[in-house]
């Protein structure tokens, strides 16, 4: 069976893993801080804070803007819960704006419509490797003064006419193990604000400066040196991953049929985090995949607005007609770069037949 993901560790990872604790540092320190720095140059911002997920990220950003109680945040229902659930932790409010068919993100158009004066930032998420429309984004927060916080948790290296995903206000990334590079688990908030970037490392480490002596309320939000050493190694072997999976994508679409298959806007680098395609009898479609040997995974069945702490927020009643129509369409396939070019050959072949057997599906118009 060729996996939906596979994540590659190597003697690199290991070595670096075994010196940090040979040197008995273990808990936060100068590995933390060497992936901090690299990590900023690698996105082309002044500054990165480690935390320990990709949802603490998210979670320490939304408060070093200072937003809480009352507040609104907009972002969007077709994504991973922990987005949403990140500004419920402030204690704020989100605020849902339908997703583009053709990007999976955030569809620009319709913000400034869901903008109330409570509103305190824009939350896109740059799905499955691909950025949202952030220049756009950016413009429509400034002229309302909100702060922006980008979920990239999917899109380490994804970019928009060569500025990177992270380098727009606060820039917020996952190392889960299936990320396109991994700590094992962690996260990081890139920003070029330095001042934001101090309240993030305080609110980070309890509050503190100086050792037990604390200042506001903060968090243990910290990332250890054990997982900053699978991340140093996994860094430098970034953008090969990435250039493999951009490979793999470039053959998916060319050669796949009865699928619609990704699109990305020009001037846009997709690194493809996953490859996600719209099917017909999306159930039956996977179930013959997992026959013909390809793994896939649905990401993600149930929209945000949909999942049961949402419904008991009194969500239920909102509609997101893209949303609603993909969640049933989106299936996942392996574009990870330890496939050989046999196993993509496989993934095509499997792919294709399966359409063939229970029918193409085109883009049509999205219900109302």
């Amino acid at each position: 069976m060729i996996p939906i993901a596979r994540p590659q560790m190597g003697a690199e990872e290991k070595e670096l893993v075994w010196s940090a604790m040979e040197a008995g540092a273990l808990a936060q320190g100068p590995r933390v801080a060497e992936l901090e720095s690299r990590f900023a140059d690698f996105i082309g911002v002044g500054h990165a804070v480690a935390t320990s997920s990709g949802t603490t990220a998210l979670h320490l950003a939304l408060l070093g803007y200072g937003i809480g109680p009352g507040d609104e945040v907009i972002t969007v229902p077709f994504t991973f819960i922990a987005s949403a659930n990140s500004i419920l932790f402030t204690g704020a409010r989100p605020v849902f704006v339908d997703i583009e068919a053709d990007s999976y993100t955030i569809d620009v158009g319709q913000i400034e419509a869901a903008i109330t004066p409570r509103t305190r930032a824009i939350m896109p998420v740059s799905l499955y490797g691909n950025p949202a429309d952030m220049n756009a984004i950016a413009e429509i927060a400034e002229r309302h003064g909100l702060a922006v916080v980008e979920d990239a948790a999917q899109a380490h290296g994804a970019a928009i006419g060569g500025r990177r995903s992270g380098s727009w206000g606060a820039g917020c990334f996952s190392f889960y193990p299936t990320k396109n590079m991994t700590t094992g688990e962690g996260g990081m908030v890139t920003t070029d604000d330095l001042e934001l970037a101090d309240r993030l490392r305080l609110l980070r480490e309890h509050g503190m400066k100086v050792r037990y002596h604390h200042d506001v309320l903060g968090y243990n939000f910290r990332m250890t040196d054990l997982h900053a050493s699978i991340g140093l190694a996994q860094l430098t072997k970034l953008p090969a991953y990435n250039e493999r999976r951009i490979a793999i994508a470039q053959r998916y679409g060319a050669e796949l049929s009865g699928v619609i298959t990704p699109s990305v806007r020009p001037g846009t680098r997709h690194v493809f985090h996953q490859y996600t395609i719209r099917v017909l009898e999306r159930d039956a479609f996977a179930d013959r995949l997992r026959e013909r040997g390809v793994g896939s995974a649905i990401y993600y069945p149930v929209p945000v607005h949909r999942q049961k702490p949402f419904l008991a927020l009194g969500y239920g009643d909102q509609h997101f007609a893209v949303t609603e129509q993909l969640t049933g369409e989106v299936l996942s396939i392996p574009v990870h770069p330890s496939l050989t070019d046999e196993e993509v050959s496989t993934v095509i072949a499997a792919v294709n037949g399966t359409a063939a057997e229970l029918g193409p599906i085109r883009a049509g118009s999205v219900p109302a």
